[in-house]
């Protein structure tokens, strides 16, 4: 299903070495820093019988882009599960140059696409997301429906959630400038944990990965995001089937009115021993 390059660039890593000079009150000294690395992917749809379209160019951290294309698509409703894809792979097209290599993947379909996204013009920064599609009447346009009961949390697990993530946080801890997402279980076993500069990002990644594993809808887990809840955060957890969600910060209006209506738990401020439930607190096991 999927398929490496073998040719051409060397694959981008996660981080950059950078010479910098740091001031620290009056003293002065250089050093070697590490950056976390932000080049583009472009996302292309290839469906029987019609040549690969470009749908989308994001801003990411390289590394699981194969499970970021997945992920994105079967956010945006264009693919439900792995029988709808036949192979996903970097593009080798002749006219890309070889910086572009490594920066462009093509999922091939199985069948055409019963859905697909309005046109996106220019780039996707690493902070946008779903970009102006902040509609809660589309989401059930596409099919979206509530989530299913889904698991209930003893409030100790919950407080562990944030550190378990931090934990997995490799390239965060070289850099500092990375977002972390997690999928968790009940009882809070870590299944999968995703980093990318883009918190949207670390999440498509999460779903790509249930996607290529066959393991969606994600009814029995908990999405922990290592920064604030925002819609698009909330979209890409409902079209996954995530009942609950689980954030370091704080939550965005739409993503609360989002969780509300569609069944969600939300959670903000998952710090130490405090959080605060924004939707369906009963998935949570208090007194």
């Amino acid at each position: 299903m999927t398929e490496e390059l073998t040719v051409g660039r060397k694959r981008p890593g996660t981080v950059v070495r950078v010479r910098v000079r740091e001031v620290n009150g009056s003293d002065s000294r250089y050093r070697d820093d590490q950056l976390a690395t932000e080049e583009p992917l472009e996302i292309r749809l290839a469906q029987p019988g019609s040549e690969a379209r470009s749908l989308v160019v994001t801003m990411r951290t390289p590394g699981a882009d194969f499970e970021l294309a997945a992920g994105f698509l079967s956010s945006e409703g264009i693919i439900a599960s792995s029988s709808d894809v036949r192979r996903v792979a970097y593009c080798v097209d002749a006219s890309l140059t070889p910086e572009q290599l490594y920066n462009v993947v093509t999922v091939e379909l199985t069948r055409p696409a019963q859905h697909l996204p309005a046109p996106r013009y220019g780039a996707a920064t690493s902070a946008c997301g779903v970009c102006g599609k902040k509609s809660l009447d589309e989401l059930e346009l596409r099919g979206c429906s509530p989530v299913a009961s889904g698991p209930v949390v003893e409030p100790e697990v919950l407080h562990t959630l944030a550190d378990r993530l931090r934990e997995t946080q490799n390239v965060f801890t070289r850099t500092g400038g990375l977002h972390g997402s997690g999928l968790f279980s009940a009882d809070g076993t870590l299944l999968c944990a995703r980093e990318d500069i883009g918190r949207h990002n670390a999440v498509d990644k999460l779903v790509g990965w249930a996607l290529l594993n066959d393991k969606l809808p994600l009814s029995d887990t908990v999405l922990m995001v290592s920064g604030r809840a925002g819609y698009e955060i909330t979209q890409k957890a409902l079209a996954a089937g995530i009942p609950f969600i689980a954030a370091v910060g704080a939550p965005s209006s739409l993503a609360v009115d989002l969780a509300k209506r569609f069944g969600m738990t939300l959670a903000g401020f998952v710090r130490n021993e405090r959080f605060v439930l924004y939707s369906h607190p009963e998935r949570v096991a208090l007194d």
